[in-house]
């Protein structure tokens, strides 16, 4: 971020009860023309008491300011690895206000929603074609949710078959979620080492006939594309397994490869990371899973299928993992996702791949000098550094605390766990060369401060609202509302 206005006009702000005075008034009722009254006990709520008196102005203020402290994609460069935070276009947020959209009830009949139920069959449609499964389901509400959907099915497919195993196997490189999601669907999660790429070589050890599946992540954390996926995807199905890929990183794939046509068996997608729509704080999301024609009797409920010219959701499907959740799906995320395809198009999706792996090669570059590069394979979408070889007990964390100091968001750090101090850096497609070139300065400049200066960086950061927290303390005692006991 360029230095001039950098630091702006910085405002602290004091919690409203600590703004409050006694008597100030933010409402100005009409005078009573009814006998007053006293409400039953009852209906009194002690528990207001002590409520802070206030202006309207006052309460504007406060409100304007807070909001002046979010950092997004709105508001600056947001290089957040492994989480594709990239700018979504505003249009997407019309087309899914439309009163047309916003205002359908979800128990609509399917006679009278035949607008949204041909958006969602198309948005299908579009998805297959993206990444070649021949069918999906629009039902999860989030990529967890979609990897849960995934794995549920997986299970299903070998109880069908008579054939019920115990483990999955998960690379080093995977994202977090994914052993969790094995864990719920009653697996044992063996975890298998690799040398930045999946080798043909460890699966083949690991894999035995009580293998489940093989859960990857491609192009995995580190940002590199798994070379191997064909053969290792073989592999697994010559013993009875199946493939999971996480499609969290899809955004480097676009117009340029498809899970479905690697052997890949079953893959959910981010829609709020790859195709529009604000992510963060809990959501909303959409988690769609692609799957192979043998895993299509096994899609959650409804289905949505077309008849002639006409759309409905059938329910009646014998094989079915079930529903999972209690309407047809995240309507108005997926209402993004179809605006952001139809504006992008088939080219439209490449080329912005084709600029998400350039940006981050472009970073790669002009950072190696600066940082230790693990891994020296050209990256795709991220790319991942380490705090090795910085002098003067200068760490990764010390880092990301600096950048804040120069007006940034700071990358993932320390994920992968493969890399030990690692900093994550995925700049996606729409930034441009001046944005970025601007924050390579910066993390040069803290480079050269970890010679020169160190204290910046163990201090840091030093302009910023808040100094540096206790990580810790903030992670497993947070302080999130005020509470009358303490103040």
């Amino acid at each position: 971020m360029s230095a001039i206005g950098s630091k702006g006009l910085i405002l602290d702000e004091n919690l409203l009860f600590e703004r409050s005075t006694v008597g100030r008034c933010g409402y100005d009722l009409p005078v009573l023309d009814v006998p007053a009254t006293q409400p039953e006990s009852g209906l009194l709520r002690n528990s207001i008491e002590g409520f802070p008196e206030l202006s309207e102005v006052d309460v504007v203020r406060h409100y304007t300011r807070l909001s002046t402290w979010n950092y997004g994609v709105d508001s600056g460069f947001y290089p957040l690895g492994s989480c594709t935070m990239k700018y979504n276009p505003k249009i997407n947020e019309v087309v899914a206000r439309l009163p047309g959209f916003a205002h359908l009830h979800p128990a609509t009949p399917d006679h009278l929603s035949q607008g949204s139920l041909r958006l969602m069959y198309e948005l299908q449609q579009a998805l297959c074609e993206i990444s070649g499964f021949p069918a999906l389901t629009l039902q999860p509400s989030a990529g967890a949710h979609g990897e849960f959907a995934g794995m549920l099915m997986v299970h299903a497919w070998h109880h069908a078959r008579g054939n019920k195993r115990h483990k999955v196997l998960i690379p080093d490189t995977a994202h977090g979620t994914n052993p969790a999601t094995a864990a719920l669907c009653g697996y044992e999660v063996v975890p298998i080492a690799s040398d930045g790429v999946l080798s043909v070589e460890a699966v083949a050890t690991a894999m035995d006939d009580d293998v489940a599946a093989l859960m990857v992540t491609n192009p995995n954390t580190l940002g590199l594309f798994e070379t191997n996926i064909r053969e290792i995807c073989e592999l697994v199905h010559s013993r009875g397994g199946l493939v999971y890929c996480d499609g969290a990183n899809l955004n480097a794939l676009l117009g340029a490869c498809r899970p479905g046509d690697l052997g890949i068996d079953v893959m959910h997608f981010n829609l709020h990371k790859t195709f529009s729509t604000p992510h963060g704080g809990g959501g909303p999301g959409a988690g769609p899973v692609g799957v192979s024609e043998s895993l299509e009797p096994f899609l959650p409920i409804p289905v949505i299928v077309k008849e002639g010219t006409s759309y409905r959701l059938e329910t009646d499907r014998a094989h079915s993992i079930g529903r999972l959740r209690t309407f047809a799906s995240q309507f108005g995320i997926l209402v993004r996702a179809y605006a952001y395809l139809l504006a992008m198009g088939p080219r439209g999706l490449k080329k912005a791949t084709q600029l998400a792996v350039l940006n981050a090669n472009y970073i790669r570059a002009r950072l190696e000098g600066s940082y230790h590069l693990p891994y020296k394979q050209r990256s795709l979408h991220e790319v991942v550094f380490s705090d090795a070889g910085l002098p003067n007990d200068c760490h990764t964390l010390d880092i990301a605390k600096r950048l804040l100091d120069y007006g940034y968001h700071p990358p993932t750090i320390y994920f992968p766990l493969v890399v030990h101090g690692a900093l994550m850096i995925e700049p996606t497609e729409t930034e441009s060369k001046q944005e970025i070139d601007e924050f390579c300065d910066a993390l040069i400049a803290i480079a050269e401060e970890a010679k020169t200066n160190p204290h910046l960086l163990h201090e840091a950061p030093i302009n910023a609202r808040t100094r540096r927290l206790d990580e810790t303390q903030a992670a497993r005692k947070p302080k999130l509302k005020w509470d009358s006991r303490v103040g």
